[in-house]
């Protein structure tokens, strides 16, 4: 759970979402990853709090349904199959770009096929398929940065390879706060997105063989863990070569160390950076088709979507989450089109998961206060409690607001969130019209 956790999290949003977040507010990104890691270390309590008397598959969307109303539970479904097929979507176009590092003149559209089809099929296989593949992406992952991370701070203190030290002047000699308070909410928005994926472990905590020892023990290390290897890889990043010289090609940490010298170490985080996307949309397919099947068991998706193959997987679901984001692959043919270099397109696809990525932390949240009113028994002896609530969700509730406000006047990301806006109204009129007879399983099962 630990490492799907962390595979989810640790993706393009940090290996080429930084080179936009930088951009907009230069070296105070790294007061942007501590802020957003504290909120989202809240929403993991929050939600662990619940799962820790409830340990359910898809949990965060059948909370949103018994605690809320059914309307937010189906947009809280559809929001995470919405947000992760387009995370998909953004690490295609990433896988895309990375490749062109070895072969410069590859299309783009080329890697992401073969990817989509090769993920597609190992989630087919069995869940412990995806776990095994998961963990080994995230386990690259993991020793890679922290290789970079010491070997950052050994030029940073001692130089190497002919480098002579750099310190950590750079941090502050070319600005600091570079885009003020405006461009630091700018970058805050994409900071966030970063970090979805860390909800995964409640849609895994119903598969787990002992669920709330994995739990707690999954919510308490994934924060601290997550928070050194965004902080101390852009710490590190961004003290040996000048932020304003990162160009827009590519991931900012392989040109970084291509630009100091260290040009094998710049192909091995290049391929590491590759693995990550695929981690990323390996934990996409995953996490949709698991809520796919949630919506299909409760009437509100076609049956078909709930069938499973021989090896227990909802095989439908599947391959149509992966069909989803191989059509998002053909992206990398049109939108070049409208936009100029594949940093813009990035992030004006990465950013339409903003929002909806955003719907289960509310819900969450929200859902936490009322779990609390309606269940004082559970909270007796109660060892994995929220804390602060409901104050601490009130004023994460409140920072997630103030980002969208500050998404809406960043022009690179108004019309991704007026994308998301328009997908949840859409969403709300069809549960509405469609589901909200007096017929339908959930609204059964409240009853």
């Amino acid at each position: 759970m630990q490492m799907i956790a962390l595979g989810g999290t640790i993706g393009v949003g940090l290996f080429m979402g930084a080179k936009s977040t930088i951009g907009w507010t230069g070296p105070s990104v790294l007061l942007a990853y501590g802020i957003a890691g504290l909120f989202l270390y809240l929403i993991m309590r929050a939600l662990g709090e619940m799962l820790y008397v409830n340990p359910v598959t898809g949990s965060f969307s059948q909370f949103a349904t018994e605690y809320m109303h059914p309307v937010f539970g189906f947009l809280t479904a559809w929001s995470n199959i919405f947000q992760w097929v387009v995370v998909g979507i953004s690490e295609m176009i990433a896988i895309g770009t990375y490749m062109q590092f070895w072969w410069p003149s590859l299309p783009g559209w080329v890697p992401g096929i073969i990817a989509v089809l090769f993920l597609c099929v190992a989630n087919l296989i069995s869940v412990s398929a995806f776990g095994e593949l998961e963990y080994w992406f995230a386990l690259i992952k993991v020793v890679t940065i922290i290789a970079m991370i010491l070997v950052g701070l050994v030029i940073i203190v001692f130089g190497f390879n002919g480098i002579h030290p750099t310190g950590i002047s750079n941090l502050w000699t070319h600005g600091f706060f570079t885009g003020g308070m405006k461009g630091f909410f700018f970058a805050l928005a994409i900071v966030f997105a970063s970090y979805q994926g860390i909800e995964l472990i409640g849609v895994t905590a119903g598969e787990a063989e002992n669920p709330k020892k994995s739990l707690v023990e999954a919510i308490q290390s994934t924060i601290g863990r997550i928070l050194i290897f965004y902080i101390g890889s852009i710490f590190v990043m961004l003290s040996i070569y000048p932020w304003d010289k990162i160009t827009k090609i590519g991931s900012p940490f392989v040109e970084t160390f291509a630009q100091v010298g260290i040009t094998a170490a710049a192909g091995i985080i290049n391929f590491v950076v590759l693995t990550a996307a695929l981690s990323g949309s390996n934990s996409a397919i995953y996490s949709s088709s698991r809520m796919s099947y949630l919506l299909s068991s409760e009437g509100q998706l076609p049956k078909w979507f709930s069938k499973m193959n021989r090896h227990g997987v909802p095989f439908i679901s599947v391959i149509s989450i992966a069909s989803g984001i191989l059509l998002g692959v053909l992206l990398n043919v049109i939108l070049p089109m409208f936009y100029k270099g594949a940093d813009q397109i990035f992030v004006y696809v990465y950013s339409s998961s903003v929002l909806p990525g955003m719907v289960p932390w509310v819900v969450i949240l929200i859902s936490e206060i009322r779990f609390r009113k309606q269940h004082p028994e559970d909270l007796k002896n109660h060892s994995f409690k929220m804390p602060f609530s409901p104050y601490s969700n009130y004023l994460t509730l409140a920072v997630l607001a103030l980002t969208l406000v500050f998404m809406f006047i960043n022009n690179e990301t108004r019309i991704p969130l007026i994308i998301g806006v328009i997908f949840l109204a859409a969403m709300t009129i069809l549960f509405f019209t469609k589901f909200n007879n007096g017929k339908n399983k959930t609204m059964d099962k409240l009853k």
